[in-house]
């Protein structure tokens, strides 16, 4: 037993001196993978070609949706410089042009359905978007619009019903177009849809995006 403890101790040390100096280091570390920069929620840059007005009550500005076949004809929302899709966000209603006397009378009942979508600049269709309501008397409606020319100081379109809208937009876009598309009107008379170009079928109002800004660019040097 002794010899082969003195033998296990001589194969110990003859390893030892094989070796000398030898440390053992830890593996190196993975350089840390940067956390992704946070979302950032704001007011686009939106171009309008059609305002309507500011609310007396929101203080929002609204936007009427035109019908239209060309991105650039529409509502033209910029995109900041981002890294991953975009959350685009807005409430979108229908438009009532509204009568004190037809809603005294009880003749002011109408159902709107209307359609509008949300496109790319190259035409492509990204989402839908529909708002359906009915009015009857002036608690549909979502607000009054200032700048009329009647006494109380408002116009007599106004904003009608609230669809909350959210759609996501691909990374690669810098720049959408919210554009009309159908409006169906039921009446106590009848029902009629519109298409035709350049018609006023829908409201917009509350745009915001919400996104991850893209890194700055590194000059080189």
């Amino acid at each position: 037993m002794r010899v082969l403890v003195a033998i296990a101790i001589a194969l110990l040390s003859s390893s030892v001196d094989a070796a000398p100096g030898q440390v053992h280091r830890a593996p190196p570390r993975r350089p840390a993978v940067p956390a992704p920069p946070p979302l950032t929620k704001e007011a686009p840059d939106v171009t309008c070609p059609s305002p309507l007005g500011v609310g007396v009550n929101t203080k929002l500005m609204y936007c009427d949706v035109m019908t239209g076949r060309q991105p650039a004809d529409g509502i033209l929302i910029k995109l900041p410089s981002h890294r991953g899709p975009v959350t685009l966000t807005f409430d979108l209603h229908n438009r009532q042009t509204y009568s004190e006397e037809q809603v005294n009378a009880n003749r002011a009942y109408a159902r709107y359905t209307a359609t509008v979508g949300v496109l790319t600049m190259d035409n492509t269709l990204i989402s839908r978007a529909v708002v359906l309501n009915e009015f009857r008397k002036a608690a549909d409606l979502v607000d009054r619009i200032s700048g009329g020319a009647g006494p109380s100081g408002v116009k007599a379109v106004a904003p009608t019903g609230t669809e909350p809208i959210t759609i996501t937009i691909p990374e690669g876009e810098e720049e959408v177009s919210i554009l009309g598309e159908k409006l169906t009107i039921e009446r106590a008379e009848g029902t009629a849809t519109f298409t035709a170009v350049g018609r006023p079928i829908a409201v917009i109002s509350n745009v915001m995006i919400e996104y991850r800004p893209a890194p700055p660019i590194r000059k080189k040097r």
